[in-house]
């Protein structure tokens, strides 16, 4: 018997650290506490996150939704950049987003970090990143899970994911019965790339043509790295207060598939979609990537989301005042097209984008 097997493996020898785990858990507590709401219970370190339901006894009839989802390919360019303190953004974005469509407000989210290795600065970081996007979003983090797959991972790997729960009155509920023809479709401007796509775009710059992360391109004003790491948009406060002003009949959170796939998913049977390009000019990133790749325009549409975060889709009448409403909250915002009868009365509804952008 060799020294190593008489002196007994322990956990710290395969890999890994709970210290370490114990160390971020500590460096993490003042973010998370950023996020408190009333109904929070307790704080980090139990079991499980506790949320108190009574707050719903103020509702008539109220239906929880949920929604979970990751980041995907954009933590390897964090992980590349050696910049951690914004993918928090696109995880919340991702899922918090995801409930507002049908009108729910997030309420608490949980998360996942599943690393190579445990440097506490850096999970701290990513809990930052989550923390602060969740203050923006008005929900609380109640808890989460960071776990340490030693030679699952690299020692610099991870990856994120979260889930959220919100609430929303059931003679509330937005969605596909409520869109009308005749009704308005605004966009609401993305800051980028947000979390979708980027397996082609960094098979695109990276891989064919070669541009390094700190390439500096004038178009974006910036460099490579620092405009593809830009944040996701947080949307979830600016349209759950539009809904509480204006009539919105549903919105769509345009992520993988792209626009007027995601679109599509809340315009009933009968109805079609009919959004206009020459309504807005895509941000300098989706050219660049669309005329290095030679990407055709469809492909590229139904893979990005061209410069549209979100839509909301409302009666015609409201939408100069809806739009006024979104840039005073800080949203640029744009009417997009309109819905029109399907060609088919019983069709699934559908949505298509026509003409071409505008110079």
């Amino acid at each position: 018997m060799n020294d190593n097997a008489r002196a007994g493996a322990t956990y710290a020898a395969a890999g890994v650290d709970i210290e370490a785990g114990d160390r971020a858990v500590e460096l993490m507590k003042e973010w998370v506490a950023k996020t408190a709401r009333p109904e929070v219970l307790g704080g980090l370190g139990g079991f499980a996150g506790l949320f108190d339901a009574s707050a719903l006894t103020r509702y008539r009839r109220p239906l929880l939704a949920t929604s979970t989802d990751g980041v995907g390919t954009k933590v390897a360019l964090a992980q590349q950049l050696d910049v951690h303190h914004t993918i928090g953004f696109d995880l919340v974005g991702m899922v918090v987003d995801d409930l507002v469509v049908c009108g729910a407000e997030p309420l608490f989210m949980t998360d996942y970090i599943c690393v190579g290795k445990v440097v506490p600065e850096r999970v701290a970081a990513i809990v930052r990143g989550i923390a602060e996007a969740c203050v923006q979003a008005g929900c609380a983090l109640i808890g989460g899970e960071t776990a340490e797959h030693p030679g699952l991972l690299d020692p610099d790997e991870y990856d994120v994911a979260g889930a959220a729960t919100g609430v929303v009155e059931a003679d509330e509920l937005l969605g596909p019965d409520r869109v009308r023809a005749g009704d308005a479709v605004l966009a609401i401007g993305s800051s980028g790339l947000h979390s979708n796509g980027y397996s082609l775009v960094r098979h695109v710059l990276l891989n064919q043509a070669g541009w390094a992360l700190d390439r500096q391109v004038p178009d974006f004003g910036r460099s490579l790295g620092e405009e593809l790491l830009e944040p996701t948009k947080i949307y979830a406060k600016a349209c759950l207060e539009l809904a509480r002003r204006f009539e919105i009949h549903t919105f769509a959170h345009v992520t993988g598939g792209g626009l007027a796939a995601n679109l599509a998913r809340v315009i009933p049977a009968g109805l079609h979609a009919r959004l206009e390009r020459s309504s807005w000019t895509p941000a300098a990133v989706f050219q660049t990537v669309g005329e290095v790749g030679g990407i055709d325009r469809l492909e590229l549409e139904k893979t990005l989301n061209m410069g549209v975060g979100m839509v909301a889709v409302l009666p015609a009448g409201q939408a100069d005042a809806a739009l006024r409403e979104l840039e005073a909250l800080g949203q640029r915002a744009w009417v997009l097209g309109e819905i029109v009868p399907g060609e088919h009365a019983h069709a699934a509804g559908s949505a298509l984008l026509t003409g071409d952008y505008a110079a």
